[in-house]
């Protein structure tokens, strides 16, 4: 298997200079998962390899807080970390604070999906390489379905309908502790993905369209969220109000769940040995409101990037091509279960052995819809921040759907002032 070029003339001085004059590099990561646990073995090639040393920073699993503290580091123009793992949506808001990758990476960027390279592309400059691309699935207990003879729902209503009797029945043969449908509805960005989906799928567009109209105060997308708030002490715990991923996966992964849905990172650890549904479960595309709707997926994905007040720029863009290098990216792809971002892997028959659902997963991530970042640009935060509070306001009972978008329409509206 070929290798990417690992910035070799920073290889090639680190190794001449002798271990002595390697260079100290810091790497802020979030924990997600085992992130860590594979970064860590990850990061013990690269400085074999290299004579570079480097301090993983551990970050939060929220990407809400991890964004903030990033933001916080920058604006004080901080010089302790050289390399950053960001989010799809961070580069139209952050790209000031980065380095240009495009000449530090000429002779790989050809080998990425080029939509994911576009999506990290701000005023023509490369502010972050991707590391994998995400975007979740309907994870469903293959095992309860076939039990009470029900077919994988098409229809977020027919998941509704099979995630309850499916749910009660078990609770009469004993397992209490069992619930319909898990997601991710605390009041941070992970409910803007989740109620994207809803909305869109639903035919109500994607809050703020590309050519910056305001489309989310509609019949369709208050509709798409009442349904949502039907689910919470019916099929969905209370407690799901307060849920991110990890906490949902924990109760799929516990077995008390007939539905949840997730991203891929939570296929690998659902067949761990330590799981409960292992073997159990399936993935499919997100359900529609009804026949016609087309499914949606909001598009995730993390990436690396470098620092501009980094004073070790050359071993930092080393340490950026070393981990989503194809072998890396391989290796994370076996190990985690997350979607590559170069597009020879979803053909390597080690990567489909190891994960069978990752090659079926290509089209879904092609075809996910973006939250609106590259229109919303350096406001975007504070959109996604106005549309999640609405939502989960919605959820909790707190105003009709219609009341909190209507509130949302005009907010939006105030905050885009003339233009975006």
């Amino acid at each position: 298997m070929k290798k990417f070029a690992l910035a070799l003339s920073a290889i090639e001085l680190a190794l001449a200079a002798g271990p002595i004059h390697a260079a100290e590099i810091s790497f802020a990561a979030n924990t997600t998962g085992k992130n860590v646990e594979f970064l860590n073995k990850q990061l013990a090639i690269f400085e074999k390899e290299t004579g570079n040393q480097v301090k993983l920073v551990t970050m939060p699993s929220s990407s809400s807080e991890q964004f903030s503290q990033y933001r916080l580091w920058l604006a004080a123009g901080n010089k302790d970390i050289e390399v950053y793992q960001t989010d799809v949506i961070w580069a139209p808001q952050l790209a000031d604070q980065f380095i240009d990758l495009k000449e530090a990476t000429k002779d790989v960027a050809g080998q990425f999906f080029p939509s994911i390279i576009a999506s990290q592309t701000v005023n023509g400059r490369l502010v972050a390489l991707p590391l994998f691309t995400d975007a979740p699935a309907l994870f469903y207990r293959k095992d309860l379905l076939e039990k009470y003879g029900k077919l994988p729902p098409k229809t977020w209503d027919e998941m509704a309908a099979t995630a309850k009797e499916v749910q009660d029945k078990e609770r009469q043969a004993g397992q209490k502790d069992l619930w319909g449908y898990v997601f991710q509805g605390n009041s941070y960005e992970g409910l803007t993905c989740n109620a994207l989906e809803w909305v869109k799928s639903s035919g109500g567009g994607q809050i703020v369209e590309p050519d910056g109209t305001i489309s989310i105060n509609n019949e369709k997308a208050a509709a798409a969220l009442d349904r949502a708030r039907g689910w919470i002490g019916t099929i969905s715990p209370p407690g799901v109000l307060a849920y991110q991923e990890e906490e949902s996966r924990g109760v799929w992964q516990t077995g008390n769940a007939v539905f949840m849905r997730n991203w891929p990172y939570a296929y690998a650890l659902g067949n761990g040995a330590d799981s409960a549904v292992k073997g159990k479960f399936d993935v499919m595309t997100l359900p529609v409101a009804a026949a016609g709707d087309k499914p949606s997926s909001t598009l995730g994905g993390w990436n690396l990037a470098v620092s501009k007040y980094s004073e070790k720029q050359e071993a930092a863009i080393a340490l950026v091509k070393f981990l989503a290098s194809e072998d890396v990216q391989k290796a994370r792809a076996i190990e985690l279960s997350n979607l590559p971002t170069l597009t020879d892997l979803y053909d390597d028959k080690d990567v489909a052995a190891a994960q069978p659902f990752m090659p079926n997963w290509k089209p879904i991530f092609q075809n996910a819809v973006p939250r609106p970042s590259a229109t919303a640009k350096v406001k975007y935060n504070e959109v996604s921040s106005k549309f999640w509070t609405a939502v989960h306001n919605t959820l909790s009972g707190s105003g009709s759907a219609a009341e909190n978008l209507e509130l949302l329409e005009a907010d939006l509206t105030t905050l885009k002032g003339d233009a975006w």
